[in-house]
């Protein structure tokens, strides 16, 4: 899987049969969709949807069981970070693709049920927010995830970019994975996501938004 960030909670994923495009909420927070014709748009906040580009092939923005091409998608309900609880506003998207587990937990409560660990499973690739001041989650929640995860590699989403507008401050990249007391193995613009380069250990890879 080729992977790209583009800033917020927004990524790419594709092979060689398909184009995933999550969160691209991009236009409301004063930045270009990249949503393109042919895409598969999935959504974590089924809110967001109704900014997805009318070309996308399919638009997922709710919890279910989905197969595109050879990809897998399960979508897990999920207390959203803002949400009372018992009330589950968000979906979670787990996509596997080969040998690859990958999570995008979106903006939730940093606190998982038994339930929801055990349909999810095993995560390989963990991608997770951490700009915090209430519009997502902060460095302590990412890092609870984490934990419970135990992913193998961890891509932090949505903090401080110049170029996003943000309803609210987000704390600097910097700031963040200081407070969550982890170093970055490497800054790329791209990552080819192969489960025989990953390590047992978690580790941690900064992706430059495009």
């Amino acid at each position: 899987m080729d992977v790209q960030f583009f800033g917020a909670n927004c990524i790419s994923l594709s092979n060689k049969s398909v184009r995933i495009i999550v969160d691209d909420n991009l236009q409301a927070l004063g930045r270009k969709s990249v949503t393109k014709a042919g895409d598969v748009a999935l959504f974590t906040s089924a809110a967001d949807s109704s900014q997805s580009s009318k070309d996308a092939k399919i638009i997922i923005d709710c919890p279910g069981e989905y197969e595109v091409s050879d990809v897998s998608i399960m979508g897990v309900p999920a207390r959203a970070h803002t949400d009372e609880e018992g009330k589950h506003s968000t979906t979670m998207f787990k996509i596997t693709t080969n040998d690859l587990n990958i999570l995008i937990t979106g903006h939730v409560y940093p606190q998982f049920s038994e339930n929801q660990l055990e349909t999810i499973g095993m995560v390989d690739i963990l991608f997770v927010p951490v700009g915090g001041h209430g519009y997502t989650l902060d460095p302590k929640g990412a890092l609870t995830v984490v934990k419970e995860l135990e992913p193998k590699l961890v891509i932090p989403t949505n903090y401080d970019n110049k170029d996003i507008k943000f309803p609210v401050p987000q704390l600097s990249l910097e700031d963040a994975l200081k407070e969550m007391s982890m170093e970055p193995k490497e800054t790329v613009a791209k990552i080819k996501l192969r489960s025989a380069d990953l390590s047992e250990v978690t580790q941690l890879v900064v992706l430059e938004a495009a």
